[in-house]
């Protein structure tokens, strides 16, 4: 309990401290006028209030990532609370902050196009396509696994095709309409339900006396029960990714960049968002080591569950909250992955209106790039959701690591700290390269191997990024042509 209270105290002062030094360093102007305003069409930019904004930023970056995820990360034992704090801290509220941040004085732009502004052209045209498959997977995976939650809610009746289709049109209309107009309305509804799941399964588990572990030198190894197929690092840090960092959510921040009404609002909105979605995967990952009695009880019963999480999810919420209690705490799930889902199709939108230079104001044009990407989210829903889970887990990952090394750039080039982000930029190139090396979705080598070929990787770029910052910096104070 002391390792898990401390963990939460932890992400507070992160917020408090940290932020305060992240948003010092990017040097946020309050009289700078914001897209919000400059560009208000009535659609896509379009003045809110700070709180609303908020709310949709966390709902948006919210999936099942900090709830499935931290499940499946606590499998390897307390190690995922250390991943979680210092993750988020440092990695992935660094992140969101600065993509957003970046999209603000960038007019809005998506990430794909702030990208290809400080890596090139080349990086700009993959970023484009990756980025828009990553929306499509997302929203492919939060289509599946809302309408199955859904469906065990209602005992199956009506059916889960039922709620498949429920779920898309949903997303179709948050896709196509204002973001005020659905978004912003319906949003405060999730946000409840996403907060009592919190809350409730806390207190649950405090109330009922559950034994968290604690993280201790002896309790830091790896306690997967295949240690071997499944090595701590860089597996722990690839299913543990919404609650630490994910590149999904830089895919988010510009939405809500074109919206934020003032500069020095961003800390609340960008990292704060990333802060209390720590919280909830801290939340997730204690229960999960909890409830069945430990780690090892847990590796137990994912297995014989065939490693659904969904399955530890329903149980802890309808033990711990009782019938009632755990259907507001199940829709509190379910409204989690929505409300990623549906602002992953309208990112997809914008972005492919971004390169393709599509005003969206006239709903013609936004039915010319919606309906395709609706027409392939719909054909994912019929592949294993697991094999879609994995790629979409390493993909995400391997956005936020361009995004770091996009950001690290951005802060040379203003003549900014760059090492808030070139560390933790070499830190995960480790991980998505020794990841696809070691997987078995990917090259599946030795471990000892694939550690080699990530870090000589990770090396290799932070030598070149160097080198670039040393130029960059003699050219100028005039120590050279």
């Amino acid at each position: 309990m002391v390792t898990f209270v401390v963990s939460i105290i932890a992400l507070f002062l992160g917020y408090f401290i940290y932020g305060r030094i992240v948003e010092k360093i990017f040097g946020t102007d309050k009289n700078r006028p914001t897209p919000a305003y400059t560009m208000q069409d009535g659609m896509d930019y379009v003045p809110l209030p700070w709180g609303k904004i908020f709310l949709i930023q966390f709902l948006n970056i919210a999936g099942l990532g900090p709830i499935f995820g931290a499940v499946a990360g606590a499998m390897w034992g307390p190690s995922a609370f250390l991943w979680i704090v210092f993750g988020c801290i440092f990695g992935g509220a660094v992140h969101d902050f600065f993509s957003g941040m970046i999209s603000v004085r960038l007019n809005g732009l998506s990430i794909p196009e702030i990208i290809g502004k400080y890596l090139g052209g080349g990086m700009k045209q993959f970023t484009r396509g990756f980025t828009v498959i990553l929306m499509v997977l997302v929203g492919a995976v939060f289509i599946m696994g809302p309408a199955s939650i859904l469906a065990g809610i209602t005992n199956q009746h009506p059916g889960l095709a039922f709620w498949v289709i429920v779920v898309f049109f949903y997303y179709m209309m948050a896709t196509m309409l204002p973001i005020d107009k659905l978004i912003g309305r319906i949003y405060p509804i999730f946000g409840f339900a996403l907060l009592f799941m919190a809350a409730g399964i806390t207190i649950g588990l405090l109330a009922e006396g559950y034994r968290i572990p604690e993280i201790s030198l002896s309790g830091l190894h790896n306690m997967h029960s295949e240690p071997g197929k499944f090595p701590l690092f860089p597996m722990m840090f690839i299913s543990i990714a919404c609650g630490a960092i994910s590149g999904f959510h830089s895919t988010q921040s510009p939405m809500m960049a074109r919206c934020i009404k003032n500069e020095g609002l961003g800390r609340r909105v960008f990292y704060g968002a990333m802060i209390s979605e720590g919280i909830v995967a801290l939340i997730w990952a204690a229960a999960a080591m909890a409830f069945f009695g430990g780690v090892r009880e847990l590796n137990g019963v994912m297995n014989s569950h065939q490693g659904n999480a969904a399955w530890v999810v329903n149980e802890i919420s309808n033990t711990l909250l009782g019938k009632l209690g755990g259907v507001l705490a199940l829709l509190g799930v379910v409204a989690a992955p929505i409300t990623s889902g549906d602002t992953a199709f309208r990112s997809a939108r914008l972005i492919v209106a971004d390169f393709l230079n599509v005003k969206q104001k006239k709903v013609m044009n936004r039915l010319k790039i919606s309906l395709p990407l609706f027409a392939i989210g719909f054909l994912l829903t019929q592949v294993d959701f697991s094999i879609i889970w994995r790629y979409f887990a390493w993909s995400n990952q391997t956005l936020a690591t361009i995004v770091l090394w996009t950001i690290t750039v951005y802060l040379v080039k203003e003549n900014k700290f760059y090492w808030i982000t070139f560390l933790p930029a070499i830190f995960m190139t480790v991980v998505i390269t020794s990841y696809i090396c070691v997987a078995p979705e990917g090259l599946h080598l030795s471990i000892t191997l694939g550690y080699i070929i990530g870090i000589v990787c990770a090396l290799a770029l932070a030598v070149m990024f160097q080198v670039y910052a040393y130029r960059r910096n003699a050219v100028n104070t005039g120590q050279c042509a």
